[in-house]
């Protein structure tokens, strides 16, 4: 058994209390049973800190959020208490691991790390080199690669290659993954997609008035956005969504919808750029990072949200 990463994931670092959007603020975090087992057993000041900040009557516990939905143990310098007191180690299993996600194979799990963190975002939109995926781990125990999951990742491999291939620009890349996935996105404009993504589940009002604003705005005059490094930095972002979203089609079957799903995803995030810089006079990479973080933030982290658009795919 392998596990398999982007050949950035071991560059990872958290900022921590440098992070204008914590991922300790506004997410409902879980306590799993080994963790809580262990809150149980800390003694002194802190113990009674966790025994008021976990609601342990709910099907699955989890710390309840105070003022602005911050997490209990989220101090006023952006630093976690726990870890200050007991070490990384005290973390639950969801704070370990985010913004990490993974996807499991019949030989290998893989792993990522989501935009939704800005930190991973950055670092992943930022690099120039082609990304690859290296092996982080292997038991040295062979596991036998199922047919369904060896035909998905060479497939997946082929349209990271056309996502990857710089001899053409980033819209003939696009067209050649819907070719050969023999999809076509539906004819919809800019403001009409913006419409759909409205009637998803929103979390942020700031992302509600970013999307009203894709809807209002005239973007036909607006920067291309082709130059060098912004082909670069949408081309990073396009193999993420392939590397992420694509084995999900194990499950349910959506192979063709996945792959659309990812050109769209980088679709709406150009034109959402190119609306900021209608509004405020111009876009920069850090723009591009933020509203990609968002992005992820909304509709990723949304069962719901990506199979509401997978449905809007295949509707005219």
């Amino acid at each position: 058994m392998k596990l398999i990463a982007p050949d950035y994931y071991t560059e990872f670092q958290c900022i921590a209390d440098r992070c204008k959007h914590s991922c300790c603020i506004g997410w409902i975090i879980d306590v799993d049973p080994d963790t809580l087992e262990y809150y149980h057993r800390v003694t002194g000041p802190l113990a009674e800190r966790l025994q008021k900040g976990i609601d342990e009557s709910a099907e699955t516990p989890h710390f309840i959020l105070g003022e602005q939905e911050r997490c209990p143990f989220l101090n006023q310098t952006g630093l976690c208490d726990l870890i200050l007191e007991l070490g990384e180690d005290s973390l639950c299993q969801i704070c370990r691991d985010h913004p990490r996600y993974r996807n499991f194979f019949s030989d290998r799990t893989e792993i990522g790390l989501g935009l939704c963190c800005e930190a991973a975002c950055a670092l992943a939109l930022k690099r120039t080199e082609k990304a690859t995926l290296i092996v982080l781990e292997e038991d040295g125990e062979e596991e036998e690669l199922l047919p369904p999951d060896a035909s998905l990742l060479d497939w997946r491999a082929q349209l990271m290659e056309l996502a990857q291939d710089r001899t053409k620009t980033i819209e003939a890349r696009v067209v050649a993954i819907l070719k050969a996935v023999e999809m076509t996105l539906p004819m919809r404009n800019p403001s009409e997609w913006a419409e759909i993504y409205l009637g998803l589940e929103r979390l942020e009002e700031s992302w509600t008035d970013r999307l009203q604003e894709l809807k209002n705005t005239d973007i036909s005059e607006a920067p291309a956005l082709n130059m060098p490094e912004w082909e670069v930095a949408f081309e990073q972002l396009l193999v993420y969504f392939l590397y992420r979203q694509l084995p999900g089609a194990l499950d349910d079957g959506e192979y063709e919808g996945r792959a659309a799903f990812a050109v769209l995803s980088y679709s709406i995030i150009r034109d959402l750029c190119r609306t900021h810089a209608v509004l405020h006079g111009s876009v920069d990479l850090d723009d591009l990072i933020e509203i990609a973080r968002q992005y992820s933030a909304e509709i990723e982290y949304s069962d719901e949200n990506v199979e509401g658009l997978l449905d809007a795919l295949f509707e005219s």
